[in-house]
């Protein structure tokens, strides 16, 4: 049989050709539904939400007894206060807080004497207390679609309610040794006979890639033979490799056999090792996703670099994976950040790379908080002789991604809204190598986050009570010389969000006189619209109850309203759906993203304007409700 290479371009151009050739007649991912507790490593296939809230009633945060923190204002060191038996109840961590309880006392606080205690230093609504929502609030995105699952990532779903999770399915790949000299693997190898160990050797190489390999016995260099095992695995799996028989020699017949059941797209590649690979492709029907078939030179070196430069990208189509890399950097962190002197401390942080130095977003760092570990793209390791750091200073980082996946990361930082998460999804599902980072602080912290270069873009929502006009003002306040722009984002209702059926009969802000109230973290766009609604209203914040309980997202607030413990807050119509809140609409105000001048023609900063202008996200946000598109994208000049 005359034989020839088909084809001897570079490795670069083989690859872009293969792939597009699958790419043109169909080639991707299938999904399938698996049980949240057997999805370790696996890929998620769209966006993952929370169900419940985590944790999903107030738990008490320590050992010792809860109360109404009203009971103990005065204590001090020099004027104790004692309380009866009576006036308060004994918990543990985990229990649930009591009924007209709203702190706990660590017990290591409680001086326990003859029939009562003694405290001498007064409570704080709310201390040790994990409230409803503090980790995870219903409604929340858990993970964005084509994520790996990690342990973390179980936790963080199970706590949130989510029992079955919808992932890529892991392709099976037929892996067929060929040879007449080839014997399994034994001890004794009589001569002339070579052990078949690529078969074990790739079989790992999948599994690491997150696909089942599946072996299939040894055939011998018979075209007849090799065709028939060929079409067998063809109908049993999604991908194919054929291993020796690709080069020039009289028995080679890999090429011919894949000729026969399919199409061979390019026969020899300009690399050594591993020129003779063979890459082709068949189709079990007209209506089916092809199956690669990729002939493997025997050399188990170049079979290597072949699986390495070409099946793996192949097999990164089906899986939907990228590989996991990790490694230790220096990070700027992006805030003061205190510790102390008696423990070692391990930080959760969000990390990107802003005006070329990597900056490190730290994370909650509470115990109980397992989405910062689903979140987190590395960890910050303080000594346990350090202080702490403060903003700006280099920290030592421990990678959970690759530096490339950092240095591409986009960094969000300010005013929480659930459409950023919306728009990092799409951008996940449009460009896989997307990758969104945002951490939520409040319009003032995103403006100081740009404006100190630790984020290329900031959310914010400020309204300036001397012109009525949002955003602009503060702007030419803070940025007196320019360097940002603003990317126009959305108008959206802010309103007050109360109980179904509206059982306290709120209608206005100076309804909220003698309710129970639950507030935006100082800083926050809602916070500072809040106090100028009040203060048009002449209402007394000092005498409204809660208004020092903060939270920091709109959906947060929602939880503790579904929940009741607070009677009402001022949010979005968003979250108040997503809780099936009743919604009294009493600002529009304008949302905008702040970007930094040398951030504007980022490749991912493009990607993002491309996606709040497409229809994709007018769908989302329609679905979300509460928002106006007017120029969505649209870049404004302002000094």
């Amino acid at each position: 049989m005359p034989f020839e290479y088909l084809t001897n371009i570079p490795l670069d151009e083989a690859l872009k050709k293969y792939l597009a050739v699958l790419n043109e007649h169909g080639l991707t991912y299938s999904t399938e539904n698996v049980p949240t507790t057997s999805a370790l490593g696996r890929i998620t296939s769209r966006a993952v939400y929370a169900q419940i809230c985590a944790p999903h009633y107030n738990a008490c945060a320590m050992d010792g007894i809860a109360l109404d923190a009203q009971k103990t204002f005065g204590a001090t060191e020099t004027t104790p206060l004692q309380l009866k038996e009576s006036e308060f109840l004994r918990v543990d961590t985990g229990d649930p807080l009591p009924p007209g309880c709203d702190a706990v006392v660590m017990i290591e606080d409680v001086i326990e004497d003859d029939g009562f205690v003694t405290l001498y230093a007064a409570a704080t609504p709310w201390q040790h207390i994990r409230q409803i929502g503090e980790d995870i609030s219903a409604g929340d995105m858990i993970l964005p679609s084509f994520t790996a699952i990690t342990p973390a990532g179980m936790g963080a779903m199970l706590a949130a309610g989510v029992m079955q999770v919808e992932v890529v399915r892991q392709p099976v790949v037929g892996i067929i040794p060929t040879g007449d000299e080839i014997v399994l693997p034994t001890a004794e190898p009589g001569e002339g006979a070579i052990i078949e160990f690529n078969s074990t050797i790739f079989s790992g190489m999948l599994t690491g890639w997150g696909c089942l390999p599946k072996v299939y016995p040894i055939i011998r260099d018979e075209l007849d033979l090799i065709e028939a095992a060929l079409k067998q695995a063809l109908q049993e799996c999604d991908a194919v490799l054929l291993i020796a028989g690709s080069s020039a020699g009289t028995e080679d017949y890999s090429a011919q056999a894949m000729k026969d059941v399919g199409e061979v797209v390019l026969h020899g590649i300009a690399i050594k090792p591993g020129k003779p690979a063979i890459l082709g492709f068949s189709e079990k029907s007209p209506s089916a996703t092809p199956v690669p078939v990729v002939g493997v030179p025997g050399y188990p070196v170049s079979g290597i670099i072949v699986m390495e430069n070409i099946f793996k990208p192949v097999m990164q189509l089906l899986t939907c994976r990228e590989p996991e890399k990790g490694a230790d950097a220096k990070a700027a962190i992006s805030r003061r950040f205190p510790s102390t002197l008696k423990y070692r401390e391990f930080v959760r942080a969000r990390l990107g790379v802003v005006d070329g130095k990597m900056v490190a977003v730290p994370l909650s760092s509470g115990a109980g908080v397992v989405s910062s570990f689903v979140k987190a793209d590395g960890i910050i390791d303080i000594p346990q002789d350090s202080e702490g750091y403060e903003a700006g200073e280099l920290v030592n980082v421990h990678l959970k991604h690759s530096p490339q996946e950092i240095a591409r990361t986009l960094v969000i930082t300010g005013s929480h809204d659930p459409l950023l998460d919306e728009a990092a999804d799409i951008m996940r599902r449009t460009w896989r190598d997307s990758i969104v980072a945002s951490s939520h602080v409040g319009s003032m912290g995103g403006i100081m986050a740009v404006k100190r270069g630790e984020a290329h873009l900031g959310g914010i929502h400020l309204l300036d009570e001397a012109s009525g006009t949002y955003n602009v003002p503060y702007l030419k306040r803070y940025f007196p010389n320019g360097g940002v722009v603003l990317l126009e984002c959305v108008e959206r209702v802010q309103g007050l969000m109360v109980a179904p059926g509206n059982p306290k009969g709120i209608r206005q802000m100076e309804d909220l006189k003698g309710k129970e109230y639950v507030n935006r973290q100082k800083g926050s766009g809602t916070r500072i619209l809040f106090d100028f609604l009040a203060k048009k209203s002449v209402l007394d914040v000092s005498e409204l109850h809660g208004y020092d309980r903060e939270e920091f997202t709109h959906t947060a607030v929602a939880a503790a309203i579904a929940a009741g413990t607070a009677d009402a807050g001022l949010g979005i119509l968003s979250a108040a759906r997503i809780y099936g809140l009743d919604f009294i609409p009493v600002a529009d105000e304008q949302y905008d993203l702040l970007i930094a001048q040398a951030a504007l023609e980022l490749e991912p900063v493009e990607r993002l304007i491309e996606v709040l202008q497409g229809d994709e996200f007018a769908r989302r946000l329609n679905n979300l409700g509460g928002y106006t598109l007017k120029n969505p994208g649209e870049i404004r000049q302002w000094n």
